[in-house]
């Protein structure tokens, strides 16, 4: 399908929660157009506000700035033209298949016996007939999420949004379900006008959209508006398939900086407090480990997804890490082990927790932890109050996760240890650390895995 006409338009929307000192932009100065006829997938990593934009499409949520117009109107309130199939399959429990999907034309007051039509012939559409009288609870998660997809164009929406609809199913079950959308999408099968899907998954975005809109974060922000000129059926083998992800891969991942500009400031000093990627440190060990048997000590980012059997956000995050610690640097799109990265990958267990150690000292939200336990009284802090002080920087879920996170790097590198029962962190060099009871930490204290 393709098209010419503008449905929706985003005009220098931003997106900013808190106030003062904890204000925390999500996103800034989105620049978007949704065209008749259009599949158009925004993809990014985690954090980078793609579905916040969802919610002001549709009309859940105002901007803070900018504007939103609809086939150049501006949007006031929910947007009665678009529909939402979320992450979760967020079916009533105690709804049969048929009246969750008549539920929207309920609410639109359309008489039982147009409602039950129209429903019956959406889960025909959808491969569900047979399963109208069936609970969710009877159907495996592909089924449930396609009786969302079902409700989702009862009104016959004219924009279909998609909040990462495949991320909460097993890998068969999304498969089938991506390639029965795109058939009743292209053969004009469901009265959708277009289709804007949020993913993080590159491979994903490639294989379905006509259009990838591509978004950083820190904060959220469209970096590139890339056309994918491949006709359907998409063959992930194509060379030409293949070349389009590695462009995207290469688009994220970016080119290394000057170490300056990479590891950022600390918290409370003029500039951006650099977060640190939720990764396992095993894992990071696992990449290095991989890439140092390749010729070169080089390789593609994206063939590395596929030899790794990870996702593309993942494998990005664990990109990120060894780009922050000096271990890898990346340009066009490849990935290649510096010295000390080539080290770690073939050094022993202790080895690597002393390269470990020495690499995160260099990064500056470690130096102000550290400076900051350094100070206190017996070198120790309490957990919510080191929180508390990250919130200034972050939003207070990705504050908690960046102390998460610094807590289990600091622990694998014996910088840092946690009692987890009086909820304290502690410099290692700094003597004794209490031995924490059994009872232990029960609202998100870090695991330690590595």
């Amino acid at each position: 399908m393709n098209g010419e006409s503008p449905l929706l338009r985003l005009m220098n929307v931003s997106q900013i929660y808190g106030t003062g000192q904890r204000s925390f932009k999500a996103v800034a100065l989105v620049n978007l157009t949704v065209t008749e006829g259009e599949f158009l997938a925004l993809l990014g990593p985690s954090g980078c506000g793609k579905s916040t934009l969802l919610r002001i499409i549709t009309g859940l949520q105002k901007p803070s700035e900018g504007q939103v117009l609809y086939r150049g109107l501006p949007l006031k309130g929910v947007n009665p033209q678009a529909s939402m199939v979320f992450q979760t399959f967020a079916l009533f429990p105690w709804l049969t298949v048929l009246e969750n999907v008549e539920v929207p034309l309920k609410a639109r007051g359309i008489p039982s016996k147009m409602r039950t039509a129209r429903a019956l012939d959406l889960l025909d559409r959808v491969g569900l007939d047979g399963f109208e009288t069936a609970y969710p609870r009877e159907l495996s998660g592909g089924m449930r999420q396609k009786v969302g997809f079902a409700r989702a164009m009862a009104i016959e929406p004219e924009l279909l949004c998609l909040d990462e609809p495949f991320s909460a199913l097993d890998v068969l079950s999304a498969e089938a379900l991506r390639g029965e959308l795109l058939e009743l999408w292209t053969s004009g099968n469901i009265p959708t006008r277009a289709l804007l899907m949020v993913t993080h998954s590159i491979e994903e975005a490639v294989y379905m959209a006509d259009r990838i809109v591509i978004m950083e974060k820190d904060p959220g922000r469209v970096v590139k508006d890339l056309k994918v000129p491949l006709p359907h059926p998409r063959i992930r083998k194509d060379p030409k398939f293949l070349d389009v992800v590695d462009r995207v891969y290469a688009i994220l991942a970016g080119q290394t900086q000057p170490e300056h500009v990479e590891l950022g400031t600390a918290p409370g000093e003029p500039g951006r407090t650099r977060a640190l990627p939720h990764i396992v440190i095993n894992e990071l060990a696992g990449l290095l480990e991989h890439v140092v048997e390749l010729p070169n000590d080089r390789a593609d980012i994206y063939r590395l997804a596929e030899e790794l059997k990870v996702n593309s956000d993942h494998l990005l995050r664990l990109v990120e890490a060894t780009e922050l610690l000096g271990f890898a640097t990346i340009t066009q799109g490849d990935f290649i082990l510096t010295s000390l990265g080539e080290t770690f990958g073939e050094a022993s267990i202790l080895a690597r927790k002393e390269m470990f150690a020495t690499r995160i000292r260099r990064l500056p939200i470690f130096q102000w932890l550290i400076a900051m336990l350094k100070a206190a009284e017996n070198h120790q802090l309490e957990w919510d109050v080191v929180q508390t002080a990250l919130e200034l920087e972050f939003p207070p879920e990705e504050a908690q996760r960046q102390l998460d996170t610094a807590v289990n790097w600091g622990r694998y590198a014996e910088l840092l240890a946690y009692d987890d029962n009086a909820e304290l962190i502690y410099l290692e060099l700094a003597g004794s650390v209490p031995t924490p009871s059994p009872e232990g930490r029960d609202n998100g204290s870090p695991q330690v895995v590595i």
